[in-house]
């Protein structure tokens, strides 16, 4: 499979008082058309994702919006991993001949949520264990890693530091501000061994790519990225319902880059590729993150971090951007900004966060209780 992404748009992400949902999704949108030099009577169909405003209100959250009639316009939802579940979505069916040029975007205004915070995902969420916070259910893996590993609280806050050190230097990140591994320990406690330097920020964002075929890129003259792969997979809804959990791998992601990787050809991704985006919801998710896409083996995540392998200026630079921790995390909008991160850096548009010699790297986005991955390989054509 080869997708040309062709145009990419992402709002500032943050605390957005000034802007709702609607302005938004408009604004990622146009500054991806922009980007493409396209308008928006050039587009086939939209995919867009959200997770928490409208639920139950198909695509009409968002045709109205953009004033999109008349075509397929489709909302998807996927936990945390909604945006680049959208993104494949739209991959598929532009690489089918279904579609020749198609928007895939994700928005979140998580800070309408009121002053309670963000509401409660009920239903079939709450099976099992209806009291597990999303700190404390990603706190059970950190506590099983330092037993296990012997990692610590100062591996999870390198962690930090990295991230808010590569976000700082965004113009487009919620948290521009670099950290020290003093200040992250003695941030609050959230789920120990979590506090708040650990955990990723509620944001609010928009991001959007417009994806075509290679041939049609060419033709209309546009310096484009390729999307060579794209894996999912899903797990049980809960880690303890998997008789053999041991919350120290996350067996979608595990899954989901088996798939990406042998659609891509990829046998050796740290020699293959040059740089990573992971879905850090928490710093100790990082750790388990670089094990899960094979570049380590298992019980040496810590060491990647210690040794500075994943810095940007590293052997294998993980979260150029910041990621979620430093960049914010809009739910619907995480996996559609990495799609675009990736494409700004093979194409050496990375605005002063340019990876050395980047060719080709690879997103990941998780989802749920760690029941939900998929993983992405782009490339230079």
């Amino acid at each position: 499979m080869e997708v040309a992404i062709i145009g990419c748009g992402v709002t500032k992400f943050g605390h957005i008082w000034d802007k709702d949902h609607d302005d938004l999704l408009v604004e990622a949108v146009y500054e991806a058309l922009r980007d493409a030099n396209l308008e928006l009577k050039d587009i086939d169909a939209v995919w867009c994702g959200t997770f928490y405003p409208s639920t139950g209100i198909s695509g009409n959250v968002f045709s109205d919006s953009l004033k999109f009639f008349g075509r397929p316009i489709s909302r998807v939802e996927n936990y945390c991993a909604t945006g680049m579940d959208n993104v494949r979505n739209a991959c598929f069916a532009v690489a089918s001949g279904a579609y020749d040029i198609v928007i895939a975007a994700g928005v979140e205004k998580l800070m309408d949520a009121g002053s309670r915070g963000l509401p409660p995902i009920e239903g079939i969420f709450s099976i099992g264990m209806p009291v597990v916070s999303a700190p404390g259910m990603f706190a059970m893996a950190a506590n099983r890693a330092f037993k296990e590993w012997r990692w610590n609280r100062e591996d999870l806050a390198l962690v930090a530091v990295k991230n808010h050190y590569n976000g700082a230097r965004h113009p487009k990140a919620h948290f521009r501000r670099e950290v020290t591994v003093e200040e992250v320990l003695r941030a609050p406690m959230v789920a120990y061994p979590l506090g708040v330097y650990d955990c990723s920020a509620v944001s609010d964002g928009a991001a959007a790519v417009v994806l075509t075929r290679p041939e049609i890129a060419k033709k209309l003259g546009c310096d484009y990225a390729v999307i060579k792969a794209i894996g999912m997979a899903v797990e049980t809804m809960h880690p303890w319902h998997r008789p053999s959990e041991s919350f120290l791998s996350f067996p979608a992601t595990v899954k989901a880059a088996k798939m990406a990787y042998k659609m891509a050809g990829i046998e050796d991704p740290r020699k293959q590729l040059d740089f990573g985006i992971v879905h850090d919801c928490f710093t100790i998710t990082e750790l388990i993150n670089y094990q899960d896409m094979q570049l380590c083996k298992m019980g040496e995540g810590a060491r990647l971090i210690r040794e500075g392998v994943t810095a940007i200026d590293g052997d294998f630079p993980i979260n150029p951007d910041g990621g979620l921790k430093s960049f914010g995390h809009p739910i619907g909008a995480s996996g559609v900004r990495m799609i675009a991160e990736l494409a700004k850096q093979v194409l050496g548009k990375a605005e002063g966060l340019q990876v050395k010699d980047a060719e080709a790297g690879f997103a990941h986005n998780l989802g749920g209780p760690y029941s939900v991955a998929t993983v992405a390989i782009v490339s230079k054509p």
